[in-house]
């Protein structure tokens, strides 16, 4: 079965660093993009990063341009999201997302900056 896992989240001083992974499994991942959005109260999930295969480019939200990166370790099925420089206005909870016939997300893990 498809399962992407998320681990890594927790409380930060604003200025601070976390990375977060998402552990797939159940689909063949090297072929997939993969991508993190967040989500805060009142709002729609929005999407923060995405990593393609065959070139391993990447796009991202214009906020987060230069503090975070999106990588990924095929050998792991696992993506990551390294978070530097971490603002109050980060705080969110963070999905991992693949579309495979279908939405997949991850459970959330909630990233907490503190101002």
């Amino acid at each position: 079965q498809l399962q992407l896992v998320e681990t890594g989240g927790g409380l930060v001083p604003a200025g601070g660093s976390l990375r977060l992974s998402c552990k797939a499994s159940g689909f063949t991942f090297s072929y997939v993009p993969m991508s993190w959005y967040r989500q805060t109260p009142g709002n729609e999930r929005e999407l923060v990063a995405r990593i393609f295969d065959t070139i391993s480019s990447t796009t991202y939200a214009d906020d987060v341009k230069g503090r975070f990166a999106i990588s990924r370790d095929n050998a792991k099925n696992t993506v990551y999201l390294q978070m530097n420089s971490l603002k109050p206005d980060d705080t969110a909870v963070y999905y991992c997302y693949v579309w495979i016939r279908g939405d997949y997300w991850g459970q959330g893990t909630q990233v907490t900056v503190s101002s």
